[in-house]
């Protein structure tokens, strides 16, 4: 029997390799001559540069830059195991957990440390930029990002703004000329798994807004920052971001990356797949087992797993799942391309017990997976 193994993380507790690991140890306790291979996997959130490290023997790169509200930090991004491809998170430079809730303040808050990442990562000499967008603390569209790297963004006496979305109504020009060359010599792919426009009562300020701190009142100036911003960008750079579909991920850093970095936004478990030669490794695969913390109803919407399975079932190979949690809606998951779904967790525990026999309770529920695929090879 020929497994490949491709979960994505448990997060906040094992790596995607981890889980990958625990697997193929309770494989072997069933069936000791399987062939197994493993893919870290991830959708483009968090702990995707770990995975795709972790996947194709690559390496992460630290670098100490600004935080969402001027104070560093310590991020890093990956550089994959080509040498070509780059990965970052922007939550690793900008994210909400960065700061405190008292502190949240998307007036205020900026993406400048993301690119200072992107800076970091063009010196490689890189062919590729993989940015996953989400876990965002910010609401400045991606000009704090831009600003890090070259960008000048200016009011009407020419002066540059500051940082954060409420400088966003002062700009009356974009200066992209001394935009980092580099730039424009790598392929942009930005890991966007939502469709929010970049404002209005659907858009970044709106929808996300409120949960980086934003009151009422905040949210309204916000998102008419972001249609004054839309309007300059559509008359001076010649692009109408304000309905390509994730224009407003993380604060409008979506629309940012398209306007100002000419970049691409496309399904993150889609990039994930392709990065680590997915397809090509279905070949004479008889069960794929998939994975992640929790898999609900939420997960038909690009999630690791269901986008695992839907490869899987092109090639019309069995898939399943195992979850550290399951809820509700998982009839959506069963009703797609998953066959089955397995929970890791054997008994009553609290959270920290459940986390701790993790890597336990993930090998006996990937040895009952087996022992029942060969009882029903054997009946057959």
């Amino acid at each position: 029997m020929n497994i490949l193994i491709a979960p994505d993380s448990f997060k906040g507790n094992l790596t995607a390799l981890e889980v990958a690991e625990n697997i193929e140890s309770g494989i072997k306790k069933a069936f000791p001559a399987a062939e197994v291979n493993k893919i870290p996997m991830a959708d483009g959130g968090e702990g995707t540069v770990q995975s795709l490290v972790d996947a194709t023997g690559g390496e992460k790169i630290y670098k100490k830059v600004t935080g969402p509200l001027g104070k560093k930090v310590e991020a890093y991004f990956g550089l994959l195991g080509n040498g070509n491809t780059a990965v970052i998170e922007m939550a690793l430079a900008s994210g909400l957990p960065l700061i405190s809730e008292d502190e949240a303040d998307p007036c205020k808050t900026t993406t400048y440390g993301t690119g200072e990442l992107i800076k970091a990562a063009l010196k490689k000499n890189i062919k590729k930029l993989i940015i996953g967008i989400g876990g965002s603390a910010t609401n400045d569209a991606g000009v704090g990002m831009a600003q890090a790297l070259g960008a000048k963004f200016l009011d009407g006496t020419g002066e540059e703004i500051g940082y954060g979305g409420q400088e966003l109504k002062r700009i009356q020009k974009i200066d992209l000329s001394n935009l980092e060359e580099k730039i424009y010599d790598v392929d942009i792919e930005v890991a966007c798994d939502v469709n929010n426009p970049l404002y209005g009562h659907e858009g970044a300020a709106y929808v996300y807004a409120p949960q980086k701190g934003a009151d009422r009142e905040t949210v309204k100036i916000l998102d008419n920052n972001l249609r004054h911003l839309s309007k300059i960008i559509e008359k001076q750079l010649g692009k109408n971001v304000q309905n390509i579909p994730g224009a407003g991920a993380a604060g409008g850093l979506g629309a940012g990356l398209v306007a100002f970095l000419g970049a691409e936004l496309r399904s993150g478990i889609d990039i994930v797949l392709e990065e680590n030669k997915f397809e090509e490794k279905l070949m004479d695969i008889d069960l794929v087992i998939t994975g992640e913390g929790k898999i609900d109803g939420q997960t038909v919407q690009g999630k690791t797993p269901i986008g695992v399975a839907r490869k899987a079932k092109e090639y019309d190979i069995t898939t399943i799942a195992i979850a550290g949690e399951i809820g509700k809606g998982i009839e959506k998951v069963l009703e797609d391309e998953i066959d089955a779904v397995f929970s890791a967790v054997h008994q009553d525990a609290s959270l920290k017990e459940a986390m701790e026999k993790a890597p336990e309770w993930l090998q006996f529920s990937a040895e009952q997976v087996i022992r029942i695929m060969l009882k029903g090879a054997h009946n057959s």
